[in-house]
Parts: C-alpha cells; structure tokens; sequence
C-alpha cells in the first residue's frame, strides 16, 4: 500500500501533467447577421460589389464598434410584391435584424399605396414571426406624382412601423435623392458615395436594432 508521501507525490506529478496541457480552445461567438431586403438600391446597380451600400454599411457598423456581417439581400427591379414572394428564402434563417429597404420600383410603376401598404405589412409580420427584428426603411413619392398619392404611399411605411412596433428609417434615400454628384448619371441610382452617405446614415438605426437583441 502506497505511503502518504508516495500519494503526495503522485499528485503533485499529475497536476503538473494537466497544467502542461494545452488549454482547451475558445470558440468565439458568430458575429449576428443583417439582411438588407431591398432592390437596385441594396443590390448595387452599377457600382463594383465593394462598394455596395450593404458591404459599406458593415464597414460603418465596424465603425462604431459592432462586429456584425451584413448580407445583400437586393434584387434590381424588385417591388414590394416581389421581396414578399421570397422573403422566406431571401432572409436566411441565422439572420438577427432585417433592414426592408423597397418601394422605389413601386413608385416608379405607379403602384397603389394600399397595395404597397399590405405588401409591407405581411413583410413584416413575416419577419417577426422568425423572431428577426425589422428596421423599415422608408421611401418617399415626390409631389409631382399627386398630393394625394404621394400623402398616401409615405405615410404607408411610417403606420406599418408604427402599428407593428419596428424601427423607423424614414426615408432610405435622404440626403441623396436629388443631389447629383450622389448619384449616377441615371439619377436614380447612388454612386459609391451616395452608397455610403446611406450607409452611414442607416448605422446608428440598425446599430440601435442590434443592441435592442442583446
């Protein structure tokens, strides 16, 4: 029978063996995922990948301290008839906040603001379902199409944030539309700084979304 000392020993000797083991990896948690559902606008019509308003929004994210992956979920040419039909497969299932950016096309088509008002709802009541926060980015119909149109199509997305309780950005293209040497020679679509004035403004909301998960 081994001796108290012999036992000592034998312990010290096994303590060291584990204290030279190496220690067991650290995995890091994910960084949470954005999607930006959107059209040309979020797609990056005419403008290299890099520049994109989605990879600049994540650079602007990284900006203020958050490590998140923002993934492009734009279609050129889609309306908000459109994004509905695939946002269950647009929007992946590890997906944390969602930025629904639409309604250009819509205005362009001359689409009736109830039908864009429904699209968005079900939208976003999809969205939150999947327990994925939604920022609604707004999009704004000048005067010229109609007091009344234009009344009825912006006020659309600022009731659905409203009547669902999501984050409002109210208008996606502020500070941008109109401004030439923000845009590209359609004057529709933003150039790589157009793409980041929306990046940098967008931020802080998503930032905000973000934060409010934790």
């Amino acid at each position: 029978m081994p001796s108290t000392a012999d036992l000592c020993v034998t312990r010290r000797l096994l303590l060291a063996s584990l204290a030279a083991l190496p220690a067991a990896p650290v995995f890091a948690a994910s960084p949470p995922v954005v999607a930006v559902l959107g059209d040309s606008i979020t797609a990056g019509f005419g403008l290299p990948s890099s520049e994109s308003m989605p990879v600049q929004l994540q650079a602007e994210l990284r900006r203020l301290g958050l490590d998140a992956r923002v993934r492009n979920a734009g279609v050129s040419g889609d309306t908000t008839s459109g994004a509905l039909r695939r946002v269950d497969f647009s929007v992946k299932a590890d997906t944390s906040v969602c930025v629904v950016a639409l309604g250009g096309n819509d205005l362009l088509r001359g689409q009736e603001p109830r039908l864009v008002r429904a699209n968005l709802d079900k939208i976003v009541r999809r969205l939150q379902q999947r327990k994925i926060t939604v920022v609604l980015a707004g999009m704004q119909a000048p005067e010229a199409l109609g007091g009344a149109y234009a009344r009825e199509f912006n006020a659309a997305f600022r009731d659905i944030a409203r009547q669902r309780g999501v984050i409002s950005y109210p208008f996606l293209l502020a500070g941008v539309a109109g401004v030439r040497a923000l845009n590209q020679k359609d004057g529709i679509h933003p150039n790589a700084a157009g793409a980041r004035h929306i990046a940098r403004g967008l931020a802080p909301v998503v930032a905000k979304a973000l934060s409010a998960r934790r």
